[in-house]
């Protein structure tokens, strides 16, 4: 089964993009000369996100929705308690380090290192040794040296990770999957205030879905991968099985 996810409002949507960004951005930390842009376009990336959007205002909010959510169950039988208290203790200090860091990465933009970088990235081949010879000596520095320059920039991010990472692992389990038939390859259905479609779908199907809609009404539309003239009017009519999450 592969897994795809949509968004049905703008906020998921950013976030989505911004949880994307920073999965790429921590596998690819540990970069040498020769793919180092990789890593400081989704830098850019990430800080264009934030200097658009009030992420950390999004976040506290959300936060605290959830907090309302959690606390509910605190009173039913048979709950884990422990681990309520446990989950509702992190979003607790997660709302204190948002308040208590406002900026978020913001530091990053009076970085003259990364801002000169940011400047040439548009350029088609402007972080050219010529262009940025700063950067190509700091490029030949051991790789320890570049890792404690690094995880500095990162620690810019970390209250903003983790709440990232919490907030969308909750959003995610606010719903299970359940099996649905698909006909025509078209799936329509109405429900109130969903934020994110999760989507499950055969692999063997060769099938991806192509979602429009709002946090009211969606419709999902199966397209395949590599269209063929062969039985096509058949395939398409035809049911198959896939899984569906409102979150």
């Amino acid at each position: 089964m592969v897994i795809f996810e949509h968004p049905l409002n703008e906020k998921i949507r950013i976030w989505l993009r911004l949880e994307f960004l920073i999965k790429q951005l921590m596998y690819n930390k540990n970069f040498d000369a020769n793919n180092a842009l990789y890593f400081f376009h989704l830098l850019n990336e990430i800080l264009e996100i934030i200097e658009r959007n009030d992420i950390r205002a999004d976040l506290i909010k959300s936060i605290e929705e959830q907090k309302q959510k959690l606390s509910i169950w605190l009173n039913v039988p048979g709950v884990d308690t422990p681990l309520l208290d446990d989950l509702l203790s992190k979003l607790n200090v997660l709302i204190q380090q948002l308040s208590l860091d406002p900026k978020m990465g913001y530091d990053l933009k009076d970085d003259r290192f990364i801002t000169a970088i940011r400047k040439r990235l548009t350029i088609p081949g402007g972080c050219c040794s010529f262009d940025l010879p700063f950067f190509h000596l700091w490029l030949q520095h051991p790789q320890s040296f570049r890792e404690n320059q690094i995880n500095q920039w990162l620690d810019s991010f970390s209250t903003l990770f983790q709440a990232m990472s919490l907030c969308m692992q909750l959003i995610r389990q606010s719903s299970h999957f359940k099996t649905l038939l698909c006909t025509n390859r078209f799936y329509q259905n109405s429900q109130d205030d969903i934020s994110l479609l999760r989507i499950k779908v055969p692999f063997d199907k060769r099938l991806y879905p192509q979602v429009s809609g709002n946090n009211n009404r969606f419709a999902i539309r199966f397209l395949p991968l590599e269209p063929t003239l062969d039985n096509d009017e058949q395939e398409e009519s035809a049911e198959f099985e896939f899984e569906l999450a409102c979150c």
